[in-house]
């Protein structure tokens, strides 16, 4: 496997998703902002969509494409997306073969339970498919802008 290293290639992947199958190289001369999130209608990855929705025109403005990935299936995403009316597709990522590959898959705890789990994490990819940024433990306040911040500065 790979190991992500910033300002080398991003790994490629291709997911299905809520428009059909969605590859990295979709995107090609495009940056690409993926960021993986727990589970669909949840609090936090709610919010988190709903921010990355909110500024969608200036990372189109700044050339960017946005994914949302998780392990949820597809009719979940489809509803998600739907009832939140994101304008960008979600990837389906069930086997978490990608999630794996961007090594998303951590340790985590709830209610003294621990599991393994996506941590909320983000990933800039360049036009060329160069990784330029990555965000690992998101707290989803104030992400987004910080994102949009750095894809404006590609």
């Amino acid at each position: 496997m790979p190991k992500l290293e910033l300002g080398k290639k991003a790994p490629t992947f291709t997911l299905e998703g809520t428009a059909g199958a969605w590859s990295l190289a979709d995107a090609a001369g495009a940056a690409v902002v993926a960021y993986f999130y727990p589970r669909d209608n949840t609090p936090g990855c709610t919010q988190e969509g709903e921010d990355f929705a909110r500024l969608y025109g200036d990372f189109k403005k700044a050339k960017a494409v946005i994914v949302g990935i998780s392990a949820d299936g597809l009719e979940s995403h489809q509803k998600f997306k739907k009832k939140m009316g994101f304008p960008f597709e979600l990837l389906s990522d069930p086997d978490q073969k990608v999630c794996k590959l961007y090594d998303v898959i951590q340790e985590k705890s709830m209610y003294g339970k621990k599991f393994l789990g996506i941590e909320r994490s983000t990933f800039l990819i360049d036009a060329k498919g160069v990784l330029r940024s990555e965000w690992r433990k998101v707290k989803v306040k104030g992400h987004a802008d910080e994102v949009l911040a750095a894809v404006k500065s590609l």
